[in-house]
């Protein structure tokens, strides 16, 4: 049985139906991410799923003794507790049961026939194992300092900002390890490292996951399968998220061409009515062994890593060249700029240009100066050394307190305040509905109070109201925070769009690799570093090169070995050797059975019986597995000849 059985499940609230007879099946190990536009039903499924809301009809099963948990928008906590207590105090029921196979222990030692207390013993020990529970308080001291929480472990939790309590639940969450974790927007106020590390986390543990993200990079890395809830049915794609619009676009692309077929079959009624592995790797020796020959080059040259990173360098200093600062008007002049804030230096002589056409993503850990940086650049707080000089422009400003919004008035007064329902957008005048609805706003709120609407509507609304504004810079403060993906997708075609500047703060890796041409990051202390790669380039490379500079940091001297040492293998073993030979046979009849696949992928009458996502599915699934015996058949026979030869 799945951990958990959805059938049949309806909802409604007032008049509008939200879910309308879905199903969903969530087995052990998935790792499922809810997608769909904001008010589509994502928080109502998760909380029929975590048993929170009773659905109006359908059936709701779950395996016997299932702990879930799920992840509260607004924690609460005791008032009396401090951050650290407050990790623990979510970690009460593993602290017992450490204590409970303790005590068991001691009685099992007075009476070791006792099978009783050998059944619980055991019991207890599967489940210390599966929660990791031995060293559970150096997992607390690991997850403060990841989640930057260390420095405020004595605070009491309930002074901390609402997005530091997230990340006290969060903590909590994840060191409980419940059978099924469901998580609403987990990476809101996380930096990039925190992702990374919540990232490394979830799949290093293996944990059953529901969760609702507009962050597509950690849909696309986390994700086992994407469920798209749309007009009230769920629509299921195996994969991550890059998996789910390759595969939505193949549904479209079968939409497509059966309706073709359908109107070529059209044509023919009607003219009727008028008228009345092994061979290929024995015979390539050479080419494997050249292969093989490769893969050790590429073991023995650690030093790639940096020629990469100084090609990159030669790459930004030709791109800058064929740029040419002097056709462009410059914005701001920051010459040798320091800031400080409570004693802690954020920005270090700090001398650059920005032009009338940049396109700028401000990244970095949180604290680390970033909305100090666009307020020094608005003007509202002064450099401490250096100057800022600013050219004659108009600045659009989004910040995330939506100060650009007043709650009491409506959303038809925001936008036309002297009357009318007209808005000019781009130089032309269009009604202020026809504009909304682009921001999937329906008519029927155009009357609604500002201050009535949800935090991802208000942010919807203030982006919709800076695009209205003729400026020649925008400046932006985390500005997908609270969107849905289809809106971030909106604010995506309009940035792309729009002929000025733009800077902006943002932990979005896909936001920032599509709109920014240039990254500014911080990286704590003051130092801040310019850069041209794609901000997905820029962290895979830092993170190589860390890896690279901790091995070449670490002891070459080997650990000394107290047990005898053993006879040095001169071949493979009979079970390597054995396995040598099966898999050139496994490999040709792999080719064979996706050779077949991709035959009937070219035949429609083929696909259409037997469903073309399904089709697209299984080959990808046994490319996979292709590639994986590949993979074993080149490392044996990599070892093989390093032993031979050695």
């Amino acid at each position: 049985m799945a951990l958990v059985d959805l059938e049949g499940i309806k909802k409604r609230y007032h008049s509008q139906e939200i879910l309308r007879g879905v199903d969903l099946h969530i087995e052990e190990g998935e790792r499922i991410a809810i997608v769909g536009r904001n008010g589509s039903g994502k928080s109502t499924l998760m909380g029929i799923v975590a048993g929170l809301e009773e659905p109006d009809e359908g059936s709701r099963r779950i395996r016997q003794n299932l702990n879930i948990q799920m992840l509260p928008q607004i924690p609460h906590f005791p008032p009396e507790l401090t951050v650290k207590q407050a990790i623990e105090e979510q970690l009460t029921a593993i602290k017992k049961k450490r204590k409970e196979y303790e005590e068991t222990t001691q009685a099992l030692a007075a009476n070791p026939e006792d099978k009783t207390l050998l059944s619980r013993l055991d019991q207890l020990a599967a489940f210390l194992e599966s929660h990791n529970a031995w060293n559970i308080e150096e997992q607390v001291e690991r997850i403060l300092q990841e989640f930057e929480l260390k420095e405020h472990e004595d605070r009491l939790v309930n002074t901390l900002s609402g997005g530091e309590q997230r990340r006290v639940a969060l903590a909590g969450l994840l060191l409980q390890k419940p059978d099924l974790l469901l998580l609403d927007e987990p990476t809101n106020h996380l930096d990039v490292s925190m992702v990374t590390f919540l990232e490394e986390l979830l799949l290093k543990e293996s944990k059953t996951l529901l969760f609702v993200s507009h962050d597509r990079y950690f849909i696309d890395r986390i994700a086992t399968r994407v469920v798209e809830i749309e007009e009230g049915q769920l629509r299921s794609f195996h994969g991550g998220y890059g998996d789910y619009l390759r595969q939505k676009e193949q549904l479209l692309e079968s939409l497509q061409r059966r309706h073709e077929n359908l109107l070529r079959l059209l044509k023919q009624e009607e003219e009727w009515f008028r008228r009345g592995v092994r061979a290929r790797m024995k015979r390539n020796e050479g080419r494997k062994k050249r292969l093989l020959e490769l893969r050790q080059e590429a073991k023995r040259n650690p030093a790639l890593i940096r020629k990469i990173k100084l090609q990159l360098e030669r790459e930004k200093h030709h791109f800058n060249r064929e740029e040419g600062i002097s056709r462009r008007k410059v914005l701001f002049e920051l010459d040798r700029v320091s800031k400080s804030m409570g004693g802690r230096p954020l920005i270090r002589e700090l001398s650059m240009r920005i032009l009338q056409k940049d396109r700028i993503a401000i990244v970095g850990k949180n604290g680390s100066g970033k909305s100090t940086f666009l307020k020094l650049l608005l003007g509202e707080l002064e450099p401490d050394q250096g100057t800022i000089q600013r050219g004659e422009f108009t600045i659009g400003y989004f910040d995330q307190q939506r100060s650009i919004l007043d709650d009491e008035k409506s959303i038809l007064e925001t936008f036309c305040p002297n009357g009318g329902d007209r808005v000019e957008v781009e130089g032309k005048s269009i009604h202020v509905y026809g504009y909304l609805k682009n921001f999937l706003f329906p008519k029927e709120h155009l009357d609604k109070k500002i201050g009535a609407l949800s935090g991802g509507e208000k942010s919807r609304l203030a982006l919709a109201l800076l695009f209205t504004k003729k400026v020649d810079c925008l400046i932006l403060d985390e500005p997908t925070n609270d969107l849905d993906i289809p809106t971030i997708t909106i604010l995506e075609e309009y940035l792309q769009k729009f002929p000025g500047a733009i800077l902006f703060v943002s932990h979005d890796r896909y936001f920032v690799d599509k709109i920014a041409s240039k990254l500014l990051v911080f990286k704590g202390n003051g130092q801040i570093e310019e850069s041209y790669q794609s901000y997905s380039d820029y962290l895979q490379i830092e993170r190589e090169l860390q890896e690279l500079t901790r091995l070449q940091e670490s002891p070459s001297k080997p650990k000394e070995i107290h047990h005898q040492p053993r006879r040095r293998q001169k071949k493979l073993s009979y079970k390597e050797s054995r396995r040598l030979q099966e898999l050139p046979e496994l490999i040709e009849a792999l080719e064979a059975r996706m050779a077949a696949i991709k035959e009937c992928l070219a035949d429609p009458k083929c696909y259409q019986e037997r469903g073309i996502i399904e089709l697209s599915q299984e080959l990808e699934g046994l490319e996979g597995e292709h590639e994986a015996l590949l993979e074993e058949y080149f490392e044996l026979e990599e070892k093989r000849e390093a032993l031979e030869g050695g």
